[in-house]
């Protein structure tokens, strides 16, 4: 145990407490926080608290608004500096993080208004050395910032400093590196809009701090966590000089901590206890590693990879290579819903019920078809009783051209004459009224309920267009609007009570016997964990009954990343005919070819992320010596507790 616990500290450089999810690791730091605000409040004395935005930092301040409503937290002592505002930029625009942490935080809790500093993004150009030069002066005269929360961009960046960004840095403005502003266009119209340039505290305003919160959520972070955790301190990674602080602590989840090695490759840190999964995680490791199929691993292979104990502890490289082969074997169907009169207890799903009541969630509209399109195709040609469930409008992410042209559609099609002047006349007007809004839209600017409900039905018409091309009746197809998306941008509300409701209400009515869902929580607006989330909460009121206890849930994954091989435990391959019948499904949805509204980092269109994905998962096994696929999708499942 010390063995371990001396290497864990020789490549972990910062502490780490990873979480199961973001919602624990959150409510911890916010208790941390609120303990430190009520400790001083005791000695009579002021809190600066360094404050963070972006999704990151988000439940965080929603702990802390609920422990002010329901625990009596107060504010009266505390003041706050954030670290950065985008430049140039107006307070009340909707990318504003003066309005972020209003809505947020500020508006829901008693700080004090002349408490609260955030960079002004408003200031002539020539005016803001001047200003940052004050900032640093204002922390400084109250004894500089208590407690600092900080999220990790996947430059490295912490604050707004990015690539090269010295330890000496102070409050300053910058230039964005273009990978920042990629990920900041998920709360831009498009790409023109995001600021070139920020206002950020330094690295050395930073690092002043006393305690230092570092919080990473998904396993879009994992990569670049591991390089703050366990590399070099580098001006190319800023987030490394956290290295150097006295009281900083990384709060991640797993996701983000997937790619630290005591994640990745516990055996080079120090003994395991080695479990049937643990010793598949190996081998594949060592297999990919060496470049060699399973099969042809030899004891020398385990021995000069530190894996040694697994052989002394187990059998023979022969004896383990067989065994993790075939379980790798044991993944691949081409039966998802289970093949009928067929042996299953080596198979991923069960024979029977031969035919099946199936439920695909999609939590976007066409993330079914993105994620699970080849499956999807298989369940419905192989019989199975599939409905799919549309979780989210997805009425955000249509471009305003897109949904003009369906508004002059229906405007022109209604010039053709009506049986009810009085309804024409109505509907011309509102058509009327809605292209005149488009005109004067500004930049980041909501859309009206009445554009929102037309871009929502050119989702909805795509969606089903894709559920019909994959055989789907229109009776299997529902439309679910959960209400937590519906807030007409892109920072959506918490789940809520009427969002498992609509859940369990729908499964109760199908009472499937498999369910397919995003595990994705990579995802850049959370749309999909709140999903996955709504129907866990779903199986939770239904477990007591008869159907749940016998219905299995399969988590795919969306377009940002796939299940790594060692906890994939069904893959369906699918043949060159049936990736171009899905690719053909996936440009059922129109408003997301080319370039959607909210592409995320990855140029690649939605169809082209798909299909590499599914043919690198298919590279994936072939390179660990099984058979040859044209591409592969794969899931894996979630086992409730009370099954």
């Amino acid at each position: 145990m010390e063995r371990l616990r001396y290497q864990l500290k020789s490549l972990e450089k910062i502490p780490v407490k990873t979480w199961n999810t973001p919602l624990e690791g959150s409510r911890h730091v916010a208790q941390s926080i609120a303990l430190a605000i009520r400790q001083r409040q005791q000695e009579g004395e002021q809190i600066v608290l360094g404050l963070a935005t972006g999704s990151t930092p988000i439940q965080v301040y929603n702990e802390l608004v609920r422990m002010h409503r329901e625990e009596g937290l107060s504010f009266h002592n505390v003041i706050t500096f954030n670290l950065d505002e985008y430049y140039p930029m107006q307070p009340d625009a909707p990318q504003s993080y003066v309005r972020f942490m209003r809505e947020y935080l500020f508006n829901h809790v008693n700080i004090k208004k002349e408490n609260i500093h955030i960079p002004d993004g408003t200031l002539p150009i020539d005016q803001i050395d001047a200003y940052c030069a004050d900032y640093e002066k204002r922390i400084d005269a109250l004894g500089g910032i208590d407690i600092q929360i900080l999220g990790i961009g996947r430059t490295g960046h912490i604050g707004f400093n990015e690539p090269g960004s010295w330890e000496s840095a102070e409050t300053r403005l910058v230039r964005l590196d273009a990978i920042t502003r990629k990920d900041a266009l998920k709360d831009f119209p498009q790409e023109d809009d995001v600021p070139y340039r920020a206002i950020t505290m330094g690295v050395k305003s930073i690092m002043k701090a006393r305690t230092i919160y570092l919080l990473a959520w998904g396993d879009h972070k994992a990569s670049i966590i591991k390089k703050a955790v366990e590399g070099v301190i580098t001006p190319a990674v800023p987030a490394t000089f956290l290295q150097k602080h006295p009281n900083v602590k990384a709060h991640i989840d797993l996701g983000a901590a997937s790619e630290l090695t005591r994640y990745e490759a516990p055996w080079l840190v120090g003994m395991c206890n080695w479990d049937e999964d643990l010793i598949c995680q190996a081998v594949i490791w060592l297999s990919q590693k060496l470049d060699k199929p399973i099969l042809k691993l030899t004891d020398e292979d385990y021995a000069e990879n530190s894996l040694s104990d697994l052989i002394i502890e187990h059998a023979s490289a022969y004896d383990i290579n067989i065994r993790i082969f075939n379980r790798l074997q044991h993944t691949i169907t081409g039966w998802p819903g289970g093949k009928p009169n067929a042996d299953d207890s080596t198979r991923p799903e069960r024979a029977k019920p031969a035919k099946k009541r199936v439920i695909i969630f999609s939590p976007h509209p066409d993330d079914d078809v993105i994620s699970m399109g080849g499956t999807f195709l298989r369940l419905v040609d192989q019989g199975h009783d599939v409905h799919v469930a549309y979780q989210t409008s997805g009425n955000i992410a249509v471009h305003d051209h897109d949904a003009r042209r369906f508004i002059e559609f229906m405007q022109e099609y209604g010039e053709g004459g009506s049986d009810n002047p009085g309804s024409k006349e109505k509907a011309d007007r509102l058509f009327r009224e809605m292209l005149r809004f488009m005109d004067k839209k500004a930049p980041g600017e909501g859309d009206t309920p009445e554009i929102l409900r037309v871009k929502g039905l050119v989702r909805r018409g795509e969606a089903r267009a894709a559920a019909r091309f994959c055989g789907l009746a229109d009776s299997h197809i529902h439309f679910m609007d959960l209400p937590f998306y519906e807030t007409g941008g892109t920072r959506k509300n918490p789940l809520g009570e009427a969002d498992i409701r609509i859940t369990a209400e729908l499964l109760e009515r199908i009472k499937p016997h498999q369910v397919y869902a995003a595990g994705d929580l990579a995802d850049p607006h959370g749309t999909h964990r709140v999903c996955i989330d709504a129907i866990l909460g779903a199986f939770e009121t239904l477990k007591g009954q008869a159907w749940a206890k016998d219905c299995w849930l399969w988590l795919y994954r969306g377009a940002w990343h796939e299940w790594p091989v060692h906890e994939i435990e069904m893959v369906v391959p699918l043949s060159p005919a049936e990736l171009r019948k899905k690719r053909l499904a996936i440009f059922m949805h129109q408003s997301q070819k080319d370039r959607p509204p909210f592409p995320g980092s990855d140029e690649r269109e939605f169809w082209q992320r798909a299909e590499d994905r599914n043919k690198a998962t298919a590279a994936a096994y072939r390179s660990l010596g099984l058979a040859e696929y044209e591409a592969m999708e794969a899931f894996r499942r979630w086992k409730f507790d009370w099954q």
